[in-house]
C-alpha cells in the first residue's frame, strides 16, 4: 500500500501558523482575523482527521482494529472541540487536556498510520501551551513518530518521506515563533504608545493648570490689586483730609467707590473669563486706555500715533492690561507726578509707551520692579515680559536715575509662526 496521506506544504499546513487559539486574547482590532484563521485552522484539521479516517476504512475493509479507530477518532475530534473551553493559558487543565490529546492520536497513529498527517494542528497547540524549549521537545517527538509513520505505509524507502515531515515542523515552528515575536512586540509597542499618551495627557494638563496659574496671577495683580492699591490711597487720603477738606474727602470716597465698581466688575469678568470690561461691547482700545488712571497723585496723559488698525481681542486685552500694571508700578514704586501712555500703530505692528518723570532704576540690580525704589513684589514687571512674550513681541525698559523710566512694549501686527 501507497501512503496518499495530503503531500508536505498543503494549504492545510500553510494555514495553521497564524491560528490563535479560540481562547486566545487579540489586540484590539484584530478580533474578526483571528476569528477567521481560527475557524480555518479547525476547518483544516478535521479535514485531515475524516480524510485519514475515509482511507482507513476504505483499505481496510473488516479490520479488526475497526472499532477502534472509529472510537478513538471520534474521541480526538471531541477532544479537539472541547479545547477552547479549557482556555488557551498553560494552566493546568490545558496541559491535562493537551496531553489526553496527544496520548489518544500517538494510540490512533499506532493503529492507523494515515492519521499521522492530524499532527500538524497539534504542532501549533504545543506551541501555544507549553514553554518554548518543552514544546519543541514535544514537537520533534511527534515529527519522528509522523516519519515512522509515513515510513510505515510506504512499499519502500522514500526519502521524501523521511525530509518531508521534519521539513514541514521547523517551517510550522519557525512560523509560528517569528509570528509570536511580532505579536508581543506589537503588544508592547501599543502598551508603550498608551502609557505615552497618557503621559502626554498628564503633562498637558499640567501645563495647563500652570499656564491658567499665571494667567489669573497676571489678572489679579494688573486688575484687582491695582485697584485695591488705589482705594487704598483714596481712603487713606480721605480720612487725612476729612476735617479740614470735607468736600475733597468725600471727592475721594466717590472715587474710591467707582473704582470699586471697577474692580468688582473685573473680578465677575475674571470668574467668567471675558473680555475687560472696558473693551466689552466693542470698546476701543484708545478709549480704554485714555479713562485709565494711577491714582489722586499722579497725572496719567494719553497720546495715540498713527491709524488705529484692527487688533485681534487677545492684543488688545494683552495691551490694556500691560499698561494697567505698568501704572501699578509707577504708582507703587516711581515716585512720579505725571505718566504718559503712548499708543503708535506703525504699520507692520503697534507700539504702547509707559513713560514717567520719577525717580528712575537707581539701583539696576536690587530693584525688581521697572520704576526703581522698593523691589517689585514678584509679578508686576514679569507679568508684563509673559504677556508680551505670549504674543510675540518685544519688551524694552529705559530708565535714568533721576529723570524717570520708560516701557516699551512692541507688538506684531500679523501672528507670529
Amino acid at each position: 500500500m501507497s501512503s496518499q496521506a495530503p503531500p508536505p506544504g498543503t494549504p492545510a499546513t500553510v494555514a495553521a501558523p497564524a491560528t490563535a487559539a479560540p481562547s486566545d486574547p487579540a489586540p484590539a482590532g484584530a478580533h474578526t482575523g483571528t476569528r477567521m484563521l481560527a475557524a480555518v485552522t479547525h476547518t483544516a484539521f478535521f479535514l485531515l482527521l475524516g480524510a485519514s479516517m475515509a482511507r482507513f476504512l476504505l483499505h481496510h475493509p473488516g479490520d479488526p482494529r475497526t472499532p477502534w479507530v472509529i472510537a478513538l477518532g471520534t474521541a480526538l475530534a471531541l477532544l479537539y472541540v472541547l479545547g477552547p473551553a479549557v482556555g488557551a493559558a498553560p494552566t493546568a487543565r490545558r496541559l491535562i487536556w493537551l496531553g489526553v490529546v496527544v496520548a489518544t492520536w500517538v494510540v490512533l497513529v499506532v493503529l492507523a498510520p494515515s492519521f499521522a498527517w492530524c499532527a500538524v494542528p497539534l504542532f501549533y497547540t504545543s506551541l501555544r501551551t507549553l514553554p518554548p524549549r518543552a514544546a519543541v521537545v514535544l514537537v520533534a517527538l511527534l515529527t519522528a513518530l509522523v516519519v515512522a509513520a509515513q515510513l510505515k505505509l510506504s512499499p519502500s524507502f522514500d526519502p521524501n518521506l523521511f525530509l518531508a515531515p521534519p521539513a514541514v515542523a521547523a517551517l510550522a515552528t519557525a512560523v509560528f515563533v517569528h509570528m509570536e515575536r511580532q505579536t508581543r512586540a506589537q503588544r508592547t509597542l501599543i502598551d508603550d504608545l498608551l502609557r505615552t499618551r497618557r503621559e502626554l495627557a498628564a503633562t498637558e494638563r499640567r501645563e495647563g493648570a500652570l499656564a491658567e496659574r499665571q494667567r489669573v496671577s497676571m489678572e489679579i495683580h494688573d486688575t484687582l490689586a491695582q485697584h485695591l492699591s488705589s482705594q487704598q490711597m483714596l481712603l487713606q487720603a480721605a480720612d487725612r483730609t476729612w476735617d479740614s477738606d470735607p468736600a475733597t474727602a468725600r471727592a475721594h470716597v466717590r472715587t474710591a467707590t467707582d473704582i470699586a465698581a471697577r474692580g468688582l466688575a473685573e473680578a465677575r469678568r475674571l470668574v467668567h473669563d471675558l473680555a475687560p470690561p472696558e473693551l466689552a461691547g466693542g470698546g476701543r482700545l484708545a478709549d480704554a486706555l485714555r479713562a485709565l488712571d494711577a491714582g489722586p497723585d499722579i497725572e496719567v496723559r494719553f497720546h495715540l500715533e498713527g491709524a488705529p488698525a484692527p487688533l485681534p481681542e487677545r492684543a488688545e486685552s494683552a495691551l490694556l492690561r500691560i499698561a494697567q500694571g505698568a501704572l501699578a508700578n509707577v504708582r507703587e514704586h516711581s515716585g512720579a507726578r505725571t505718566a504718559a501712555l503712548t499708543l503708535s500703530f506703525l504699520g507692520d505692528q503697534v507700539v504702547l509707551d509707559v513713560a514717567d518723570d520719577g525717580h528712575g532704576i537707581t539701583t539696576p540690580r536690587a530693584p525688581r520692579g521697572p520704576h526703581g525704589g522698593a523691589p517689585d513684589r514678584g509679578h508686576g514687571l514679569p507679568a508684563i515680559r509673559a504677556r508680551v512674550r505670549q504674543l510675540g513681541g518685544t519688551l524694552t525698559l529705559e530708565s535714568t536715575p533721576g529723570e524717570g523710566t520708560v516701557l516699551s512694549a512692541a507688538i506684531p501686527l500679523e501672528p507670529v509662526r
